[in-house]
Protein backbone atom coordinates (compact mmCIF):
# COMPACT_ATOMS: atom_id res chain seq x y z
CA UNK A 1 0.00 0.00 0.00
CA UNK A 2 1.64 2.87 -0.93
CA UNK A 3 0.94 6.30 1.49
CA UNK A 4 -1.32 7.56 -0.74
CA UNK A 5 -3.56 4.94 -0.13
CA UNK A 6 -3.67 5.32 3.28
CA UNK A 7 -5.20 7.86 3.12
CA UNK A 8 -8.47 6.17 1.40
CA UNK A 9 -11.66 6.28 2.80
CA UNK A 10 -10.13 7.55 6.22
CA UNK A 11 -11.85 9.83 8.10
CA UNK A 12 -9.79 13.38 8.58
CA UNK A 13 -10.37 16.56 10.16
CA UNK A 14 -8.81 19.48 9.79
CA UNK A 15 -8.38 22.19 12.40
CA UNK A 16 -8.17 26.11 11.00
CA UNK A 17 -9.39 27.07 7.36
CA UNK A 18 -6.84 29.38 6.63
CA UNK A 19 -3.93 28.49 3.63
CA UNK A 20 -2.76 25.45 5.42
CA UNK A 21 -5.51 24.35 6.39
CA UNK A 22 -7.38 24.96 2.94
CA UNK A 23 -4.87 23.36 1.47
CA UNK A 24 -5.32 19.87 3.87
CA UNK A 25 -8.39 19.59 3.27
CA UNK A 26 -8.46 19.66 -0.39
CA UNK A 27 -5.01 17.62 -0.68
CA UNK A 28 -6.87 15.01 1.90
CA UNK A 29 -10.01 15.17 -0.18
CA UNK A 30 -7.84 14.15 -3.48
CA UNK A 31 -6.35 11.02 -1.92
CA UNK A 32 -10.07 9.56 -1.28
CA UNK A 33 -9.75 10.71 2.49
CA UNK A 34 -13.50 12.12 4.42
CA UNK A 35 -12.77 15.72 4.97
CA UNK A 36 -14.24 17.73 7.77
CA UNK A 37 -12.60 20.85 8.67
CA UNK A 38 -13.67 22.79 11.68
CA UNK A 39 -12.86 26.38 12.53
CA UNK A 40 -14.07 28.52 15.63
CA UNK A 41 -13.45 31.58 13.86
CA UNK A 42 -16.43 32.29 11.13
CA UNK A 43 -15.70 35.76 9.54
CA UNK A 44 -15.05 37.29 5.99
CA UNK A 45 -11.71 35.46 5.77
CA UNK A 46 -13.12 31.81 6.70
CA UNK A 47 -16.14 32.94 4.58
CA UNK A 48 -13.37 33.31 1.74
CA UNK A 49 -11.49 30.36 2.34
CA UNK A 50 -14.69 28.09 2.56
CA UNK A 51 -15.04 29.03 -1.41
CA UNK A 52 -11.37 27.77 -1.87
CA UNK A 53 -12.46 24.18 -1.25
CA UNK A 54 -12.66 21.50 -3.80
CA UNK A 55 -15.61 19.94 -2.87
CA UNK A 56 -19.26 20.41 -1.12
CA UNK A 57 -18.56 16.94 0.45
CA UNK A 58 -16.06 18.31 2.18
CA UNK A 59 -17.85 18.76 5.29
CA UNK A 60 -17.31 22.42 7.57
CA UNK A 61 -18.30 24.22 10.37
CA UNK A 62 -17.61 27.75 11.16
CA UNK A 63 -17.42 29.52 14.81
CA UNK A 64 -17.92 26.78 16.73
CA UNK A 65 -15.71 23.57 17.35
CA UNK A 66 -18.37 20.62 17.43
CA UNK A 67 -17.48 17.46 19.76
CA UNK A 68 -18.90 15.40 17.10
CA UNK A 69 -16.60 16.64 14.37
CA UNK A 70 -14.16 15.18 16.97
CA UNK A 71 -15.11 11.66 17.53
CA UNK A 72 -14.03 8.50 16.07
CA UNK A 73 -12.30 10.16 13.63
CA UNK A 74 -8.82 8.70 12.33
CA UNK A 75 -6.46 11.34 11.95
CA UNK A 76 -6.64 14.89 13.13
CA UNK A 77 -4.34 17.40 11.52
CA UNK A 78 -4.07 20.56 12.61
CA UNK A 79 -2.92 24.44 11.03
CA UNK A 80 -0.02 26.04 12.47
CA UNK A 81 -2.48 28.56 14.40
CA UNK A 82 -4.62 26.49 16.69
CA UNK A 83 -3.26 26.68 19.70
CA UNK A 84 -2.35 23.22 22.02
CA UNK A 85 -5.63 24.59 24.56
CA UNK A 86 -8.24 24.70 21.93
CA UNK A 87 -10.95 21.99 22.06
CA UNK A 88 -10.76 19.81 18.94
CA UNK A 89 -6.74 19.35 20.31
CA UNK A 90 -7.99 18.64 23.87
CA UNK A 91 -11.07 16.14 22.52
CA UNK A 92 -8.81 14.61 20.38
CA UNK A 93 -6.35 13.81 22.72
CA UNK A 94 -8.68 12.20 25.46
CA UNK A 95 -9.59 9.55 22.66
CA UNK A 96 -6.54 8.91 21.59
CA UNK A 97 -6.42 10.33 17.96
CA UNK A 98 -3.54 10.72 16.11
CA UNK A 99 -2.30 14.27 15.36
CA UNK A 100 -0.42 15.54 13.12
CA UNK A 101 0.36 18.83 11.42
CA UNK A 102 0.21 20.39 7.83
CA UNK A 103 4.14 19.75 7.02
CA UNK A 104 3.90 15.55 8.49
CA UNK A 105 0.86 15.27 6.19
CA UNK A 106 2.87 16.88 3.16
CA UNK A 107 6.22 14.48 4.08
CA UNK A 108 4.31 11.11 3.96
CA UNK A 109 3.55 12.18 0.63
CA UNK A 110 6.86 13.68 -0.20
CA UNK A 111 9.10 12.02 -3.07
CA UNK A 112 11.27 15.11 -3.27
CA UNK A 113 14.45 16.08 -0.95
CA UNK A 114 13.38 18.52 1.69
CA UNK A 115 15.69 21.26 3.10
CA UNK A 116 13.69 22.76 6.23
CA UNK A 117 14.31 25.82 7.63
CA UNK A 118 13.60 27.27 11.05
CA UNK A 119 14.97 29.63 14.05
CA UNK A 120 13.36 33.05 15.67
CA UNK A 121 14.28 35.43 12.76
CA UNK A 122 15.47 34.90 9.06
CA UNK A 123 13.34 32.16 7.97
CA UNK A 124 11.79 33.51 5.12
CA UNK A 125 14.69 35.25 3.65
CA UNK A 126 17.04 32.15 4.21
CA UNK A 127 14.64 30.11 2.63
CA UNK A 128 14.11 32.49 -0.06
CA UNK A 129 17.52 32.18 -1.20
CA UNK A 130 18.21 28.72 -0.90
CA UNK A 131 14.92 28.50 -3.32
CA UNK A 132 16.49 30.85 -5.91
CA UNK A 133 19.86 29.21 -5.37
CA UNK A 134 18.79 26.06 -6.39
CA UNK A 135 16.98 27.28 -8.94
CA UNK A 136 20.07 28.99 -10.41
CA UNK A 137 22.05 25.72 -10.26
CA UNK A 138 19.34 23.79 -12.39
CA UNK A 139 17.39 21.78 -9.53
CA UNK A 140 13.65 21.82 -9.78
CA UNK A 141 12.56 23.53 -6.59
CA UNK A 142 9.37 23.94 -4.73
CA UNK A 143 9.98 27.24 -2.24
CA UNK A 144 7.26 26.33 0.41
CA UNK A 145 5.96 27.18 3.88
CA UNK A 146 4.72 30.37 5.68
CA UNK A 147 6.50 32.31 3.20
CA UNK A 148 3.52 31.78 0.17
CA UNK A 149 2.39 28.55 -0.95
CA UNK A 150 1.94 25.54 1.77
CA UNK A 151 3.69 22.51 1.31
CA UNK A 152 0.52 20.46 1.17
CA UNK A 153 -0.73 22.73 -1.69
CA UNK A 154 2.44 21.60 -3.75
CA UNK A 155 3.79 18.01 -2.58
CA UNK A 156 1.34 16.49 -5.59
CA UNK A 157 3.68 17.93 -8.27
CA UNK A 158 6.81 16.95 -6.40
CA UNK A 159 8.99 13.95 -8.24
CA UNK A 160 11.90 12.36 -6.98
CA UNK A 161 15.14 14.43 -7.72
CA UNK A 162 13.15 17.57 -7.31
CA UNK A 163 14.03 20.35 -3.81
CA UNK A 164 11.82 21.89 -0.83
CA UNK A 165 13.12 24.69 0.44
CA UNK A 166 10.91 24.64 3.36
CA UNK A 167 10.56 27.30 6.22
CA UNK A 168 9.02 25.33 9.42
CA UNK A 169 7.74 26.78 12.36
CA UNK A 170 7.96 25.60 16.24
CA UNK A 171 4.32 25.25 15.88
CA UNK A 172 4.52 23.18 13.00
CA UNK A 173 6.97 20.91 14.74
CA UNK A 174 5.31 20.13 17.52
CA UNK A 175 3.08 17.83 15.55
CA UNK A 176 5.46 15.73 13.68
CA UNK A 177 5.62 12.27 13.80
CA UNK A 178 8.13 10.80 10.28
CA UNK A 179 9.13 13.98 9.01
CA UNK A 180 12.79 13.87 8.20
CA UNK A 181 14.47 17.00 6.14
CA UNK A 182 17.50 15.52 4.27
CA UNK A 183 18.72 19.19 5.39
CA UNK A 184 18.09 20.80 8.72
CA UNK A 185 18.83 24.53 9.50
CA UNK A 186 18.83 26.15 12.87
CA UNK A 187 19.41 29.94 12.45
CA UNK A 188 19.13 31.30 15.70
CA UNK A 189 17.04 31.40 18.85
CA UNK A 190 15.01 34.29 20.82
CA UNK A 191 12.57 35.70 22.89
CA UNK A 192 9.31 34.58 20.55
CA UNK A 193 5.94 33.22 21.08
CA UNK A 194 5.76 33.26 24.95
CA UNK A 195 2.41 33.09 24.41
CA UNK A 196 2.36 29.62 24.01
CA UNK A 197 5.68 28.31 25.44
CA UNK A 198 5.85 28.83 29.61
CA UNK A 199 9.55 29.74 28.76
CA UNK A 200 12.55 29.81 26.28
CA UNK A 201 13.12 26.16 27.47
CA UNK A 202 10.09 24.90 25.49
CA UNK A 203 10.44 26.93 22.91
CA UNK A 204 13.81 25.52 22.39
CA UNK A 205 12.72 21.82 22.46
CA UNK A 206 9.95 22.82 19.65
CA UNK A 207 12.62 24.24 17.11
CA UNK A 208 14.88 21.01 18.11
CA UNK A 209 12.18 18.55 16.81
CA UNK A 210 13.29 19.45 12.93
CA UNK A 211 15.91 17.21 13.44
CA UNK A 212 14.93 14.29 15.95
CA UNK A 213 14.84 11.89 12.91
CA UNK A 214 17.96 12.76 10.69
CA UNK A 215 19.85 9.84 10.86
CA UNK A 216 23.83 9.93 9.48
CA UNK A 217 23.52 10.01 6.22
CA UNK A 218 21.47 13.65 6.63
CA UNK A 219 22.95 17.50 7.57
CA UNK A 220 21.92 19.73 9.95
CA UNK A 221 23.33 23.33 9.97
CA UNK A 222 23.55 24.83 13.13
CA UNK A 223 24.85 28.93 13.94
CA UNK A 224 27.87 29.17 15.25
CA UNK A 225 27.37 32.18 17.23
CA UNK A 226 24.33 31.53 18.62
CA UNK A 227 25.45 29.40 22.03
CA UNK A 228 22.55 28.03 22.28
CA UNK A 229 22.02 26.70 18.53
CA UNK A 230 25.41 25.45 18.47
CA UNK A 231 25.35 23.66 21.63
CA UNK A 232 22.46 21.34 20.19
CA UNK A 233 25.57 19.50 17.81
CA UNK A 234 25.83 17.14 20.86
CA UNK A 235 22.55 16.10 20.45
CA UNK A 236 22.65 15.03 16.86
CA UNK A 237 22.71 11.90 14.98
CA UNK A 238 23.05 14.02 11.10
CA UNK A 239 26.11 15.31 10.30
CA UNK A 240 26.44 18.61 11.73
CA UNK A 241 28.14 21.70 10.30
CA UNK A 242 28.38 25.38 10.92
CA UNK A 243 27.90 28.91 9.47
CA UNK A 244 29.09 32.10 11.22
CA UNK A 245 28.84 35.63 9.98
CA UNK A 246 31.79 36.37 7.77
CA UNK A 247 33.04 39.07 6.27
CA UNK A 248 30.93 40.81 3.26
CA UNK A 249 27.53 38.83 4.12
CA UNK A 250 25.18 38.58 6.85
CA UNK A 251 24.14 35.66 8.60
CA UNK A 252 21.24 34.72 6.80
CA UNK A 253 24.09 34.51 3.52
CA UNK A 254 26.16 32.55 5.60
CA UNK A 255 24.03 30.22 6.35
CA UNK A 256 22.98 30.21 3.04
CA UNK A 257 26.17 29.10 1.87
CA UNK A 258 26.53 26.27 4.32
CA UNK A 259 23.57 24.75 2.83
CA UNK A 260 24.89 24.99 -0.58
CA UNK A 261 28.62 23.79 0.11
CA UNK A 262 27.02 20.60 1.33
CA UNK A 263 24.74 20.60 -1.86
CA UNK A 264 28.11 20.92 -4.38
CA UNK A 265 26.70 24.50 -4.98
CA UNK A 266 29.58 26.38 -6.39
CA UNK A 267 29.84 29.50 -4.25
CA UNK A 268 30.67 31.71 -7.40
CA UNK A 269 26.98 30.76 -8.41
CA UNK A 270 25.72 31.64 -4.65
CA UNK A 271 26.89 35.52 -4.46
CA UNK A 272 26.15 36.04 -8.28
CA UNK A 273 22.42 34.94 -6.08
CA UNK A 274 23.04 37.56 -3.43
CA UNK A 275 23.54 40.40 -6.00
CA UNK A 276 20.39 40.07 -8.30
CA UNK A 277 18.44 39.37 -4.56
CA UNK A 278 15.97 42.41 -3.97
CA UNK A 279 14.67 40.98 -0.64
CA UNK A 280 11.75 39.59 0.14
CA UNK A 281 8.04 41.35 0.42
CA UNK A 282 7.01 42.56 3.70
CA UNK A 283 10.54 42.56 5.01
CA UNK A 284 12.44 46.12 4.69
CA UNK A 285 10.44 46.64 1.21
CA UNK A 286 10.73 49.88 0.16
CA UNK A 287 6.97 50.86 -0.66
CA UNK A 288 7.18 54.30 -1.82
CA UNK A 289 8.71 58.10 -1.41
CA UNK A 290 6.38 60.77 -0.94
CA UNK A 291 7.28 64.40 -1.15
CA UNK A 292 11.14 63.11 0.06
CA UNK A 293 9.90 60.86 2.99
CA UNK A 294 10.28 57.38 2.29
CA UNK A 295 7.62 54.70 3.32
CA UNK A 296 8.99 50.95 4.33
CA UNK A 297 6.92 47.60 4.88
CA UNK A 298 8.56 45.52 7.76
CA UNK A 299 5.31 43.62 8.18
CA UNK A 300 7.55 40.37 8.34
CA UNK A 301 8.63 41.69 11.67
CA UNK A 302 6.72 39.67 14.84
CA UNK A 303 9.82 40.36 17.42
CA UNK A 304 11.73 42.46 18.52
CA UNK A 305 15.06 41.13 17.02
CA UNK A 306 13.77 41.71 13.64
CA UNK A 307 12.53 45.35 14.25
CA UNK A 308 16.33 45.52 15.88
CA UNK A 309 17.61 44.49 12.48
CA UNK A 310 15.40 46.82 10.69
CA UNK A 311 16.47 49.77 12.96
CA UNK A 312 20.60 48.81 12.27
CA UNK A 313 20.03 48.54 8.76
CA UNK A 314 17.90 51.94 8.09
CA UNK A 315 20.16 55.04 8.65
CA UNK A 316 17.51 58.09 7.76
CA UNK A 317 15.67 59.57 10.70
CA UNK A 318 12.69 57.28 11.57
CA UNK A 319 9.01 57.32 12.58
CA UNK A 320 8.38 53.78 13.97
CA UNK A 321 4.96 52.06 13.54
CA UNK A 322 4.77 49.49 15.74
CA UNK A 323 2.27 47.23 17.87
CA UNK A 324 -0.18 44.24 17.56
CA UNK A 325 -1.08 40.95 19.10
CA UNK A 326 1.10 40.22 22.29
CA UNK A 327 3.24 37.16 22.05
CA UNK A 328 5.58 37.77 24.67
CA UNK A 329 7.84 40.41 23.71
CA UNK A 330 10.80 42.42 25.96
CA UNK A 331 10.26 46.13 24.10
CA UNK A 332 12.59 47.33 26.52
CA UNK A 333 15.31 45.52 24.55
CA UNK A 334 14.30 48.03 21.27
CA UNK A 335 14.23 50.99 23.36
CA UNK A 336 17.93 51.51 23.98
CA UNK A 337 18.41 51.60 20.14
CA UNK A 338 15.20 53.63 19.19
CA UNK A 339 16.34 56.40 21.59
CA UNK A 340 19.54 56.88 19.11
CA UNK A 341 17.25 56.00 15.34
CA UNK A 342 13.60 57.19 16.15
CA UNK A 343 12.27 60.85 16.17
CA UNK A 344 8.36 59.29 17.08
CA UNK A 345 7.04 55.93 17.36
CA UNK A 346 3.49 55.50 16.70
CA UNK A 347 1.74 52.11 18.71
CA UNK A 348 -1.53 50.41 17.29
CA UNK A 349 -3.10 47.17 18.49
CA UNK A 350 -3.76 45.22 21.43
CA UNK A 351 0.57 45.75 22.54
CA UNK A 352 0.17 49.03 22.31
CA UNK A 353 0.35 49.93 26.01
CA UNK A 354 2.99 47.95 26.84
CA UNK A 355 5.13 49.24 24.13
CA UNK A 356 4.56 52.82 25.20
CA UNK A 357 6.20 51.74 28.59
CA UNK A 358 8.79 49.95 27.57
CA UNK A 359 9.64 53.49 25.57
CA UNK A 360 8.37 55.75 28.12
CA UNK A 361 11.52 58.50 28.71
CA UNK A 362 13.19 57.42 25.55
CA UNK A 363 11.51 57.56 22.86
CA UNK A 364 7.97 60.34 21.95
CA UNK A 365 5.11 57.56 21.64
CA UNK A 366 1.86 58.22 20.29
CA UNK A 367 -1.45 55.94 20.12
CA UNK A 368 -3.45 55.59 16.96
CA UNK A 369 -6.69 53.69 16.99
CA UNK A 370 -5.63 52.19 13.55
CA UNK A 371 -2.82 51.19 10.86
CA UNK A 372 -4.53 53.90 8.68
CA UNK A 373 -4.39 56.92 11.54
CA UNK A 374 -1.12 55.40 12.37
CA UNK A 375 0.32 56.54 8.79
CA UNK A 376 -1.41 59.27 8.55
CA UNK A 377 0.09 60.65 11.54
CA UNK A 378 3.15 59.30 10.45
CA UNK A 379 3.77 61.30 7.67
CA UNK A 380 1.99 64.76 8.96
CA UNK A 381 4.72 64.17 11.19
CA UNK A 382 7.63 63.37 9.23
CA UNK A 383 10.09 65.75 6.89
CA UNK A 384 12.14 65.34 3.47
CA UNK A 385 14.56 62.68 4.39
CA UNK A 386 12.59 60.92 7.28
CA UNK A 387 11.85 57.01 7.16
CA UNK A 388 8.38 55.59 7.69
CA UNK A 389 9.07 52.18 9.37
CA UNK A 390 6.01 49.80 9.67
CA UNK A 391 7.62 47.22 11.85
CA UNK A 392 5.33 45.77 14.42
CA UNK A 393 7.35 43.83 16.80
CA UNK A 394 4.24 41.35 17.57
CA UNK A 395 1.62 39.07 15.65
CA UNK A 396 -1.05 40.22 13.08
CA UNK A 397 -3.84 38.58 14.37
CA UNK A 398 -5.52 41.29 16.51
CA UNK A 399 -6.15 43.07 13.68
CA UNK A 400 -5.51 41.14 10.39
CA UNK A 401 -5.73 37.87 9.59
CA UNK A 402 -1.65 37.29 8.85
CA UNK A 403 1.54 39.30 8.42
CA UNK A 404 0.76 39.43 4.65
CA UNK A 405 -2.67 41.03 5.17
CA UNK A 406 -1.38 43.36 7.13
CA UNK A 407 1.88 44.43 4.91
CA UNK A 408 -0.19 45.15 2.21
CA UNK A 409 -3.08 46.64 4.26
CA UNK A 410 0.31 49.33 4.91
CA UNK A 411 1.32 49.31 1.54
CA UNK A 412 -2.63 50.43 0.45
CA UNK A 413 -2.86 53.08 2.78
CA UNK A 414 0.67 54.67 1.26
CA UNK A 415 -0.50 54.32 -2.07
CA UNK A 416 -3.60 55.99 -1.16
CA UNK A 417 -1.47 58.67 0.62
CA UNK A 418 0.49 59.34 -2.18
CA UNK A 419 -2.53 59.80 -4.09
CA UNK A 420 -3.84 62.70 -1.73
CA UNK A 421 -0.69 64.00 -0.68
CA UNK A 422 -2.00 65.33 2.27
Amino acid sequence: MSSKDYFKGKQVLVVGLARSGVSCANLLYDLGAQVLVTDNQDNANTRRNLSLLKSKEIKVELGKHSRDFVADKDLIVISPGVPNDALPVIWAKAENIPIISEIELAWILCPAQVIAITGTNGKTTVTTLIGKVLAAAGKNVFTCGNIGRPFCSEVQNMQAGDFVALEVSSFQLEYIDTFKPKVSLLLNLSRNHLDRYKDMAEYLTAKKRIFKNQTATDYLVLNYDDPVIRALAKEAKSKVSYFRKEEGLDPNQSAVLSVAAILGINKDLVMRVFGEFKGVEHRLEEVLKINGVRFINDSKSTTTEATVWALNNLSEPLILIAGGREKGNDYSEVAELAAKKVKTALVIGEAREKIKKAFSGKVNVLEAATLEEAVKKAYQLSLPGDCVLFSPMCKSFDMFSDYEERGRSFKNIVSELDKIKV
